[in-house]
């Protein structure tokens, strides 16, 4: 009878720390979006600090190809696919915006999610400049069909 042999964890090896799991799912939620035209994740919900860009951006191109209107219910998120409609609300005074993924962002450390100038004035944060809100996730659409929406 051969004897069994042990087998020995390969050097350095280690847990997938808690970031990347975090990013694999991310990853695989974003690719599952993008292969069907529309899917509604029940209960993504995110908690984290929102701040909002306005005028000075205005008519510049977003990542969903369409110009940046201050004046419209837009968002910039770094992981959700573009138009995807998400309901954003002010932890502080409970007010809550809807509004659709239109551009890339925020590239401030520890942001969750950049709101169009209408966004931030309907939360009541435009003169603080940042607020701590959840983001629920409504809806979720492929690039194709959001553009198509414009």
């Amino acid at each position: 009878m051969p004897k069994p042999r042990l087998i020995q964890r390969p050097r350095g090896f280690t847990a997938l720390p808690k970031a990347a799991l975090v990013l694999l799912a991310s990853v695989i939620l974003i690719s599952s979006a993008t292969a069907h035209p529309c899917w509604r994740p029940h209960g993504l919900r995110q908690v984290g600090t929102a701040s909002w860009y306005g005028e000075r951006h205005a008519d510049h191109a977003t990542a969903s190809g369409a110009g940046f209107d201050p004046a419209r219910m837009t968002a910039a998120d770094r992981f959700l696919p573009l138009g995807t409609t998400v309901r954003v609300t002010n932890l502080r005074n409970q007010r809550s915006v809807t509004v659709r993924i239109r551009d890339r962002g925020p590239y401030v450390r520890g942001r969750l999610i950049d709101l169009s100038e209408a966004a931030a004035r309907e939360l009541g944060m435009k003169h603080k400049g940042v607020a701590r809100v959840r983001v629920e996730v409504l809806s979720a659409c492929a690039r194709g069909q959001a553009a198509a929406e414009e």
